[in-house]
């Protein structure tokens, strides 16, 4: 049975090399220490701040209904989230994480902004994307904001121009079946001005409601924000009868739990050792008053 594992990665640099690639351009190979896999070298977001998104780009909404991208746009910004319906693990933590960010955010989906949800799979169908509006329109509680809400399919060259535009990196990678029925990418949403630029981005699978808040306000005046950490969270199916990239995903996630750890138990060992000295402080000075007095 294939798997979808999370790992972390930091980048070097601020941006990160994304294109797209079809399988026969990568190889599994083998990895050796702890680099990435092979698939997830060619896979990243770049981070295309104040780029255009093509809003003549042709795509069809939940309701079967043929739409432009720049239907969404003119008046008011949007969160951008490039998915894919199908997908077995991250995108449906991207889209909890972002409903989740939303029902804090004191803005109405339609009417002060537009949350466009963009499939990467062709072979994605209007009624899976219905599908996944019911899910989340009813997760967040909020049905009279349905207006808001985009999901969208389409075909390969409208989502490679859209793709490109934002800088997200994907390839196709084998389903369970051996098909190339899955994809590996690195997790993101983006905001975009009422124009169509690229304002802001925001990597993972959690954000922060306020930080959301301050980037969708500044988005509406057509501000461009600046570049983020590259800390890429990717899906990345393998299959276990190979088993060639488990021990790498294993030895990442290990690698983040002892950095977490280690910080925690600096930061501990600091906050300790601070209220020690404070404790002292506070006998010393107790002890000359008393002798004073």
């Amino acid at each position: 049975m294939a798997a979808c594992a999370l790992l972390f990665a930091a980048a070097a640099s601020i941006t990160a090399t994304a294109q797209v690639s079809s399988y026969g351009d990568k190889a599994a190979g083998e990895n050796t220490g702890d680099q990435l896999p092979v698939v997830l070298q060619k896979v990243g977001v770049a981070q295309h701040l104040n780029g255009q998104l093509p809003l003549d780009a042709a795509f069809v909404d939940e309701t079967g209904k043929p739409v432009h991208l720049g239907d969404y746009f003119g008046s008011k910004p949007a969160v951008v989230s490039l998915v894919y319906y199908t997908c077995p693990l991250l995108c449906s933590e991207e889209l909890d994480g972002l409903t989740s960010a939303l029902e804090m955010v004191k803005l109405t989906p339609g009417k002060d902004f537009q949350i466009v949800v963009m499939s990467i799979d062709p072979t994605d169908t209007p009624a899976e994307a219905a599908k996944k509006k019911a899910f989340y329109l009813k997760r967040y509680g909020r049905p009279e904001t349905a207006d808001g809400w985009h999901f969208l399919t389409g075909q390969k060259p409208a989502i490679d121009a859209v793709t490109e535009a934002v800088g997200f990196g994907y390839v196709q990678v084998p389903g369970p079946d051996g098909r190339l029925t899955q994809f590996a990418h690195a997790s993101s949403i983006e905001l975009a001005t009422p124009e169509g630029r690229m304002a802001q981005y925001y990597l993972g699978v959690e954000y922060s409601p306020k930080d959301m808040l301050l980037g969708l306000i500044d988005a509406s005046g057509n501000k461009i924000g600046s570049p983020v950490a590259n800390i890429l969270t990717y899906c990345y199916h393998y299959d276990p009868q190979t088993n060639k990239h488990s021990l790498i995903v294993a030895r990442v996630v290990q690698f983040g739990g002892m950095v977490t750890m280690a910080g925690l138990g600096g930061f501990i060992f600091l906050m300790f050792r601070r209220d020690l000295n404070l404790g002292r402080e506070h006998d010393l000075t107790g002890r000359k008053e008393k002798g004073n007095g």
